[in-house]
């Protein structure tokens, strides 16, 4: 039996012996577990137990096997007595095992370790020899935690304290974007650089950094962590310091410096000149005009500048762009000639005209007034828009002062010109109503060419108080040219007159004493207004009512109702016609002149209206007036005068300048005494 044990392996013999161990360690634990502790002192230590082991002298004899094999059997399994916790030691990659690595370090176990622990987990093969740090003997499921990550860590752990210590730079390559910022390799471990700590201004795009190799500070480390913070930023600005003390010593008014636009806004650009930042303004940027600072420069364009002004004592830079070119008003007179047309793009409109850039930094201005010959342009954007390509006449240069006067119309015909040989005076013609006033109807006779048609030429019989009582805005009415005015750009134009004078014809039917009837139209404190046949009215004097000691017509009289009269006077120069119903009816008999009287008794008064005659009767007293004329005391005829308001229709109507309106109520008539009676 024994010689059979000699001739298995070490190995097995091993192997047993290993079992026939743990056999004799578990009895020898029941047999102290069974009997009282002889002597209560402190547990053996493992180093203890290595050591009683290792003493061959005192292995447990056994039959079976050799002194020989015991001692060889110890041999290989002694360097696993030296692993300890804390140390870095060499293991070999034994296999890949999905996201795992193991390895072996020559303890009892084997170690896993993270594959992302590897800067390049692709390079990883087994038979590779490691380094790897080892964390804990023996974890809960008895094996070896070991970590490749802190054993790089601590390789380089002396360099990059002495770097973080010193403020010494160091190098490192951006390998990977995380959260906030940029994983860097740093002698082979991991630092981690915060997004606003890569560059002097704010960086969105964290992709364009990666796999570049950068100088960096280390700002913030800890150990037990293995946190390591680095700046790039910090390096950036003392270099940009320095350069700013350089550049600021030599920095003079009307240099021209190269710099990199940094920063856009409104109102320019910062640019950096090397350390030291300075102002672009908007209108410093092109001779033309610009809207926004990111139509001539770039974040990140290189650019050529004139030091304009520069204030040492507050720091500020301004600069020029445009100043680089040439000025581009000097010479203008001779490129541009009054009463030459210039071709030009329109780049702004205002309420009072249109900016034409006729080229770079030169720009010249169509008034609104300058816009067209016949419309009445109420806003520039009516006729132009900006971008529009335009022609115009060159009226009037003024290089001192950069302005340019351009003209639109004047590259057409003016139609005012020839409008007296196109329609002379008498010509009839229908046009549309444009607009309505209270002094008349501005009428199209053509496109963009109004004329006026004053109130008192509407109609020859009407008395008009409304231009809207004949006429409305879109109607067709035909009108005769009365007159053209080409210098105000005017035209007087009649309705009424495209028919004959109707005053002819009706002075023979209302001839004095002719009986006739009248509808009420309106009722004044003066008398009453009828309509009669023919459209024309006519008045009815207080007086001449039929009713002794009336006062107030509006007591006794309605619109709407039916009189019948004599005529009193007709006036055809005038254009009146003055009634009485007094004289019909004194060709009437009595029953029927009682029965007008009847028809026509006052109605009681309102309280308003009673209020109003004790108010006028109060500030007749006051004031001394004489008593209201009677029927045989003549007044003074009243007469209506014409409102001499006058509006232009797109500045080419007339107003009639000295037209009278016929009077309603102002006209004197006289009784059958021949005397005078105010209405």
């Amino acid at each position: 039996m024994a010689e059979e044990q000699r001739d298995q392996p070490v190995a097995d013999q091993a192997q047993n012996a290993g079992e026939r161990a743990e056999q004799k360690v578990a009895a020898d634990a029941e047999g102290a577990a069974s009997q009282p502790a002889a002597q209560e002192g402190p547990p053996e230590t493992a180093a203890q137990k290595v050591k009683e082991v290792s003493d061959l002298a005192e292995l447990p004899t056994d039959e079976e096997y050799t002194r020989e094999a015991y001692g060889k059997l110890l041999k290989e399994y002694e360097p696993t007595f030296g692993v300890k916790e804390g140390e870095i030691v060499q293991g070999r990659v034994l296999r890949l095992e999905g996201e795992e690595v193991v390895v072996d370090i020559g303890f009892k176990s084997e170690g896993a370790i993270a594959l992302a622990e590897f800067s390049d987990p692709s390079e990883v093969k087994v038979g590779d020899t490691i380094e790897v740090f080892v964390e804990n003997i023996e974890d809960q499921e008895g094996q070896v935690v070991v970590s490749k990550q802190k054993a790089d860590f601590m390789r380089v752990w002396d360099r990059i304290k002495e770097a973080y210590d010193t403020g010494k730079p160091v190098s490192g390559i951006l390998t990977k974007r995380i959260k906030g910022g940029i994983v860097v390799d740093l002698f082979g471990v991991d630092a981690f650089l915060p997004g606003s700590q890569i560059d002097l201004r704010q960086v969105k795009n964290f992709e364009q950094y990666l796999g570049k190799t950068f100088d960096f500070r280390i700002i913030k480390l800890n150990k037990s962590r293995r946190n390591i913070v680095i700046s790039r930023r910090v390096l950036l600005e003392e270099e940009r310091e320095q350069m700013r003390d350089e550049l600021l010593k030599t920095l003079e008014k009307d240099q021209i410096r190269e710099g990199v636009v940094k920063n856009i806004t409104d109102f320019g650009a910062f640019i950096d000149l090397g350390g030291v930042d300075g102002l672009l303004h908007i209108t410093d940027m092109s001779w033309g005009r610009i809207s926004h600072p990111s139509e001539v420069v770039k974040i990140g364009d290189h650019v050529r500048v004139k030091v304009l002004n520069y204030d040492r004592d507050r720091g500020r830079i301004s600069l020029g762009l445009k100043q680089l070119a040439p000025y581009p008003w000097e010479g203008v007179e001779a490129r541009f000639p009054v009463g030459t047309r210039a071709k030009g793009k329109v780049v702004s409109i205002t309420d009072y005209g249109a900016f034409v850039e006729l080229e770079e930094g030169v720009e010249g201005l169509i008034h609104v007034s300058e816009m067209s010959w016949t419309q009445h342009v109420r806003h520039p954007s009516k006729i132009l828009s900006i971008g529009d390509e335009v022609e115009a006449m060159v009226l009037r240069v003024d290089e001192e002062n950069e302005k340019i006067s351009l003209g639109l119309k004047q590259t057409q015909p003016d139609p005012w010109e020839t409008l007296d040989q196109r329609y002379p005076i008498g010509t009839r013609l229908v046009g549309k109503v444009r607009n309505i006033t209270n002094f008349g109807a501005f009428v199209e006779i053509e496109e963009g060419i109004d004329g006026l048609v004053h109130i008192s030429d509407l109609s020859w019989t009407r008395r008009v108080k409304h231009p809207s009582e004949v006429v409305k805005k879109g109607d067709d009415l035909p009108v005769v040219i009365l007159n053209i005015d080409k210098e105000q750009r005017r035209i007087s134009l009649s309705h009424k007159h495209c028919q004959d004078n109707p005053w002819d014809m009706l002075e023979q039917r209302y001839e004095p004493g002719a009986a006739t009837t009248g509808k009420v139209t309106r009722v004044t404190d003066k008398g009453v207004v009828v309509d009669l046949e023919g459209d024309v009215e006519g008045f009815v004097p207080i007086s001449q009512l039929g009713i002794d000691d009336i006062k107030n017509p509006e007591q006794h009289f309605s619109e709407g109702e039916t009189l019948n009269l004599a005529v009193v006077e007709f006036d055809r120069e005038q254009k009146r016609i003055v009634l009485s119903v007094k004289r019909y009816l004194e060709r009437q008999s009595e029953e029927e002149v009682q029965e007008y009287l009847k028809a026509h008794l006052p109605r009681p008064a309102t309280i308003g209206e009673a209020v109003a005659e004790k108010d006028a009767t109060k500030e007749a007293e006051g004031e001394g007036s004489p008593p209201a004329p009677s029927s045989e005391e003549p007044a003074p005829a009243e007469a209506e005068a014409k409102d001499q308001t006058e509006e232009p229709a797109g500045g080419e109507a007339e107003t009639k300048d000295q037209a009278q309106e016929p009077a309603d109520e102002g006209t004197e008539a006289k009784d059958q005494t021949g005397e005078g009676v105010k209405q």
